[in-house]
């Protein structure tokens, strides 16, 4: 969704103007060096004018297929990586360019759990001590209150407090993966970056960690940003669904009407590659098989970044990026092919 700004929001209702977090125009740029002396050649464009807005309480998911972005979005969000352009305002705070104390500041309240639960736990740490290392660079909590608070947080995501002194390596990957939401909520955040939290575990364990995950967001008031390529759990979880192709949200709307009825091709494409339980409905169904390639970010094609592979576009597509544009209801699209069909279907009505 978007607010009357053009900002695609996580709420219904744009005006009520509760939003936790709000990028506009985010662009992340990763130069390219070569040569002996190291000039500089080129950008890989990762971000090209990302605008996002999540409201208290609620969950925006961010989908797309690998390589669109949606990892960079997050991270460039949490300033784990410099953002080339654009604003990151976090609670009425521009957080883009803060440095130093100020940012450190900032970092308890904005929190990130990562997709690989065994790359991002120390094998040399004790898990007490892993969950313990936030608190300890903000310098919150000493002694027996900060074992306290550890075993507070491993009943919370459901493991046992006497767990303390193991190791990660004796833990399977869905424990490994309770331990990182542990450690993300010791400082008490109010915003969760959730990076593919679930795309390293087994089918059986994914429900489990994500109903984990919607306990602690009633329990502790929490927001969050689901970046994941599941769509069916995006469905489940998430309140409003950003859809990323090449560095772009394509299109932002509630959840129901994103996959009710999606506007923009590549939605379309995405969405009919979910399957259906029922045998029925599925051998009905239109599969949409894109062709070719995902061109390169570092010479994205002109006008519509999808033009290229999308099976309606036509000669303004190349000649002219599309804008984002408000459709019926509380949705945003940047098509041009969603905005003849929104024209064509206003003169059918008048006729």
């Amino acid at each position: 969704m978007m607010s009357e700004s053009g900002v695609p929001t996580g709420q219904a209702d744009p005006a009520k103007g509760d939003a936790l977090l709000r990028v506009t125009d985010l662009t992340v740029h990763f130069p390219i060096y070569r040569g002996v002396f190291g000039h500089k050649v080129g950008s890989i464009r990762a971000l090209d004018g990302v605008n996002l807005e999540v409201e208290r309480g609620r969950t925006l998911g961010l989908v797309g297929e690998s390589g669109c972005g949606k990892s960079t979005t997050g991270r460039a969000i949490l300033r784990l990586c410099e953002p080339t352009g654009g604003r990151i305002v976090f609670d009425g705070e521009d957080i883009t360019h803060l440095k130093g104390d100020k940012l450190r500041r900032i970092r308890p309240r904005i929190q990130m759990v990562f997709q690989d639960p065994q790359a991002c736990l120390n094998p040399r740490m004790t898990i007490g001590s892993i969950i313990a290392e936030p608190l300890r660079e903000q310098g919150v909590l000493k002694g027996k209150d900060r074992e306290e608070r550890i075993r507070q947080l491993l009943d919370a995501v459901g493991l046992n407090p006497k767990f303390t002194a193991r190791y990660p390596h004796e833990f399977s990957g869905g424990q490994r993966q309770r331990i990182g939401i542990a450690r993300a909520l010791a400082l008490n955040p109010a915003f969760i970056v959730c990076d593919e939290p679930i795309a390293a575990l087994d089918v059986s364990i994914q429900a489990q960690v994500v109903n984990l995950l919607e306990d602690l967001q009633d329990r502790l008031s929490l927001t969050y940003l689901f970046i994941s390529h599941d769509l069916s759990m995006v469905r489940h979880l998430c309140d409003d669904v950003a859809v990323m192709y090449l560095g772009k949200v394509v299109e932002c709307a509630p959840r129901d009407d994103i996959y009710k009825s999606p506007l923009h091709p590549y939605t379309k494409a995405l969405l009919s590659a979910v399957p259906v339980p029922d045998p029925k409905v599925e051998r009905a169904r239109q599969h949409i098989v894109l062709k070719g390639e995902v061109p390169s970010p570092v010479r994205p094609p002109s006008g519509c970044r999808f033009r290229t592979r999308c099976p309606v576009a036509f000669d303004r597509c190349a000649a002219e990026e599309p804008s984002w544009r408000k459709m019926a209801g509380d949705r945003w699209v940047a098509c041009h092919h969603a905005e003849l069909e929104e024209s064509d279907a206003i003169r059918s009505t008048r006729i």
